[in-house]
């Protein structure tokens, strides 16, 4: 099994014996050992994956790496995120997904307006199985959790992933002060109900549901 470690905060240590992970193509900084590199068609998940991806819009190259040693990734210096899943499933959005185990699957799940609010389109990735991954944020990921009757209310652009059994709605945070020029900006938002994890960065992307 591979040991997945961060070196500081914003670089990736995976120790293989023989084993395999995927990983975003191009995210490899450096490795010791004998390691092998293969790139994936269709984000890893063959020619159905790469149709879907193609339909959906959304563009995750990815890089199979396979070997004896350890190897380092990285993306643009920002943060990293190990996530342990246990059977459970991972969503999250493909520009934040750096690493995973090989025996994890990836796929694709609708989202529909809630996508498109942050604007990464209708579709985000999926994760799942047992094993580990490595999820990016633009700063320290906050992980806020979700319980019934305590429902979250998320930017979209700072939505990054969520794990449990979780509802999404596209809601309106415009209220009298919004539209009379004195609110925040935050015009839409996420909200969240059910149970599980939601992880969120200090950075909001552009999006057209409000001033990110």
């Amino acid at each position: 099994m591979a040991q997945f470690r961060l070196q500081g905060s914003k670089v990736l240590a995976v120790d293989l014996a023989g084993d395999t992970v995927k990983a975003r193509n191009g995210s490899m900084v450096a490795y010791t050992g004998q390691m092998g590199f293969k790139k994936l068609t269709g984000g890893g998940d063959g020619l159905r994956g790469m149709v879907t991806r193609r339909l959906t819009g959304e563009r995750m190259e990815v890089m199979e790496v396979k070997g004896q040693g350890t190897c380092y990734f990285a993306d643009r210096a920002t943060e990293i995120n190990l996530v342990r899943l246990n059977g459970e499933t991972l969503f999250v959005e493909s520009d934040n997904l750096l690493c995973t185990e090989a025996t994890l699957r990836t796929g694709t799940s609708f989202t529909g307006l809630n996508g498109m609010a942050s604007g990464n389109g209708l579709f985000t990735t999926k994760v799942e199985g047992q094993g580990w991954a490595a999820v990016t944020s633009n700063g320290p990921a906050v992980i806020l959790r979700v319980t019934q009757g305590l429902p979250l209310r998320v930017d979209p652009g700072a939505y990054i992933a969520h794990t449990g059994n979780l509802n999404r709605a596209l809601k309106s945070g415009a209220g009298w002060t919004t539209l009379i020029g004195e609110g925040g900006g935050e015009a839409m938002q996420v909200e969240f109900t059910g149970e599980g994890l939601v992880y969120v960065q200090p950075s909001e992307r552009l999006t057209f549901g409000g001033d990110a």
